[in-house]
C-alpha cells in the first residue's frame, strides 16, 4: 500500500479544490520522476538528475510579491517596497479563479514540514500543477517519517498553491504583471502564479517562518550553517544573499553541514528549516566544490536551466545559455557529511558574507558587537547576475538582515534578536568579502575561493581571533595583518589597486552609501550608528 492510497483527514476542500480530475498524494521520488517525464515536464540526464526548463522566469520575481493587508497580522508587518499591501477581497478573487482554473485538472500534493526543531516546526502542504514542483518541495522541505498513519492524519499549518500557467490580470487584480506570489499570513495560505521558478515555493515558506518565529523569540535567518564533526556545539553560521558563497563555504568536507540557506536560532541552538539544498551550479567544478558537484550526477537531483546535450544527455555546467542562475535542488542526504537531524548547539562564529563589487573591502574583518549590528542591519552586498529578473551584472545593494526580500517584520526585530544571541553565547562575528579585489567589477578580479577558504579555516580553528590586527580608519573594523596561505597585500585591499588615489575615492563612495542607507533606520541605537564607516 502506498501513501497515495491515503487521503489526509483534512483534504483540499479547505482551499476550495473540490473538482479535480485526479489528485496524486505524496508520490515518492521515482513516481514523481515518472510523472514529470511522462508529462514532458523534464528530461533525465546522464547518471540520473532531472533537467527542467522554466521559460522566462529563471529567478525570483521579487517585484511581484504581495502580502495580504488584514487586521490580524498587518500591525506587525514591515510595509513598503519589500512587503506590498494587497487587499483581501482581491486575494479571494484570484483564489476563486485559481480554483476554477484547476477544475478537472490533475494536481500533485506533498505533505511536508518546515523546521527541524519540533518545538517550532510548521506542517506544509504544497499543491502544484507540475509533478516536478512536487519533487522540488519533497527535496527542499523535511519529509514525513511516520509512514501511512502520519500521512493520513496530516493537517497543514501552511498551504502553498502553485499554478505556473495561471496568470493574474493586472487591470483587474492590481498586480504589476501576470506573475504573483501572495501570502495571506493569518489564513496561512500562499498563492503562486505565472512563474515556474522553483525557488518561489521555498522562499514563500521562508517568508512565512520569518513572520512566525520572531513572535516566539526565535531568530529566523537567511544563512547556511555547519558544525565541527565531533562537536555539535562548535557551530558556524554564514549570512549572505545568493551568490555570495553561503552554500559553497558551508559545504566543507571537514565539517558537518546543518543546512545551506534557512535556519532558526532558538533557546536550544541552531536548527535547519529545510531538508535539502538549492545550490547555484553555473561553472561548478569537481575540483573547487566536489560535494556539490557530485549532487549534479545523482538520481533525485533537479537541475534547473542547466545546458545538456540532447543526444548524449551529458551536462555542460559552464554553459549559461538559459541563465547565470542555474540551480540544483537536492536532498541533504546527497551530501555525505550532512546532519541527519538538522539541529545543533549555539553559534561560536557568525560570518557575514558580502560580495563587494566596488573592490574596496578586505577579504575578512573582525567586527565588534556594535559593528555586527550595523552590518547586519545594512546587509551590504551585490546582486549577482541571474538571481533576480533583470540583473545582468553585479550591482551594489543593501539587503537588510542579508535577506530583505524575505523579512516580514521591521528589521529592528531581527537585529535585536541577533544582538541578544551574540551577547548571550559570546560568539565572534566576521565580515568576509567574496567579491572583487584589485579594482572594482570590470577591472579587478573576483576573490579566490582558495583565499576565502583559508580565511574561513583560520576562523574555525580559532587561530584568526588571536592574530595581530590593524584597525581600518575608514570602516572601523579590525583586519588581520597576516594569515597563513593568504598573500599579505590581499589583506590590505588598497595595496592591490595600482592607483591608490582611485581606491580612496572608491572607498569614500562606498562609505557614503553605507551612511545614507543607515539613515532610514531611525530606531538604530547611536552607538551602533557611530560604529559604522566614515569618510576620510
Amino acid at each position: 500500500m502506498e501513501y497515495s492510497d491515503f487521503i489526509p483527514k483534512y483534504g483540499l476542500e479547505n482551499i476550495g479544490l473540490t473538482q479535480l480530475s485526479r489528485v496524486n498524494y505524496n508520490l515518492t521520488t521515482p513516481q514523481l520522476y515518472e510523472q514529470a517525464i511522462r508529462r514532458f515536464e523534464g528530461t533525465m540526464a546522464h547518471l540520473g538528475p532531472l533537467v527542467v526548463r522554466m521559460g522566462q522566469h529563471t529567478g525570483r520575481a521579487a517585484k511581484d510579491k504581495y502580502v495580504v493587508d488584514e487586521p490580524t497580522t498587518s500591525p506587525d508587518i514591515w510595509w513598503g517596497k519589500v512587503n506590498v499591501k494587497y487587499p483581501e477581497e482581491k486575494f479571494d478573487r484570484i483564489l476563486a479563479r485559481m480554483q476554477a482554473y484547476l477544475r478537472n485538472k490533475t494536481a500533485f500534493v506533498q505533505d511536508l514540514y518546515a523546521g527541524a526543531d519540533p518545538d517550532y516546526r510548521q506542517s506544509v502542504r504544497v499543491v502544484s500543477e507540475y509533478a516536478w514542483h512536487n519533487l522540488f518541495a519533497r527535496n527542499m522541505f523535511i519529509q514525513q517519517k511516520g509512514g501511512p498513519e502520519e500521512a493520513q492524519n496530516f493537517v497543514p499549518d501552511f498551504t502553498v498553491l502553485q499554478c505556473p500557467n495561471f496568470n493574474a490580470d493586472p487591470e483587474i487584480d492590481g498586480t504589476r504583471s501576470g506573475t504573483f506570489v501572495m501570502l495571506h499570513l493569518s489564513r496561512k495560505l500562499i498563492l503562486i502564479g505565472g512563474s515556474a521558478y522553483g525557488g518561489e515555493i521555498k522562499k514563500s515558506i521562508f517568508t512565512a517562518m520569518n513572520f512566525l518565529l520572531p513572535g516566539k523569540k526565535v531568530l529566523s535567518m537567511h544563512c547556511s550553517a555547519n558544525h565541527a564533526p565531533k562537536d555539535p556545539n562548535d557551530v558556524a553560521i554564514f549570512f549572505g544573499l545568493s551568490g555570495t558563497g553561503k552554500t559553497t563555504l558551508s559545504a566543507d568536507p571537514q565539517r558537518t553541514l546543518i543546512g545551506d540557506d534557512e535556519h532558526g536560532w532558538g533557546d536550544k541552538g541552531i536548527f535547519n528549516f529545510e531538508g535539502g539544498c538549492y545550490a547555484k551550479v553555473i561553472r561548478l567544478s569537481a575540483e573547487s566544490e566536489p560535494d556539490i558537484y557530485e549532487t549534479t550526477r545523482r538520481f533525485g537531483t533537479i537541475l534547473e536551466n542547466v545546458a545538456m546535450d540532447p543526444f548524449t544527455r551529458r551536462l555542460d555546467l559552464d554553459d549559461s545559455i538559459f541563465t547565470e542562475n542555474t540551480r540544483a535542488s537536492y536532498p541533504l542526504t546527497h551530501i555525505p557529511n550532512a546532519s541527519r537531524d538538522g539541529m545543533a548547539g549555539h553559534a561560536k562564529n557568525v560570518i557575514m558574507l558580502t560580495c563587494d563589487a566596488f573592490g574596496v573591502l578586505p577579504p575578512i574583518a573582525k567586527l565588534t558587537p556594535e559593528q555586527a549590528m550595523y552590518h547586519f542591519i545594512s546587509g551590504y552586498t551585490a546582486k549577482v547576475a541571474g538571481t533576480e529578473l533583470g540583473v545582468t551584472e553585479p550591482s551594489a545593494t543593501f539587503s537588510t538582515c542579508f535577506g530583505a526580500p524575505f523579512m516580514v517584520r521591521v528589521p529592528a526585530v531581527y537585529a535585536q534578536l541577533l544582538a541578544d544571541r551574540l551577547e548571550k553565547h559570546k560568539a565572534d562575528c566576521w565580515l568576509v568579502n567574496t567579491g572583487w579585489s584589485g579594482g572594482a567589477y570590470g577591472v579587478g578580479k573576483r576573490m579566490s575561493i582558495k583565499v576565502t577558504r583559508a580565511l574561513i579555516d583560520a576562523v574555525l580553528d580559532g587561530s584568526l581571533v588571536k592574530a595581530k590586527m590593524r584597525k581600518d580608519e575608514r570602516f572601523g573594523f579590525e583586519v588581520p595583518e597576516e594569515v597563513p596561505g593568504v598573500p599579505a597585500d590581499v589583506l590590505n585591499p588598497r595595496e592591490t589597486w595600482p592607483d591608490k588615489a582611485a581606491y580612496d575615492t572608491q572607498a569614500n563612495k562606498l562609505a557614503e552609501l553605507f551612511i545614507k542607507n543607515m539613515e532610514q533606520f531611525k530606531e538604530t541605537p547611536a552607538k551602533v550608528v557611530e560604529s559604522g564607516p566614515k569618510q576620510i
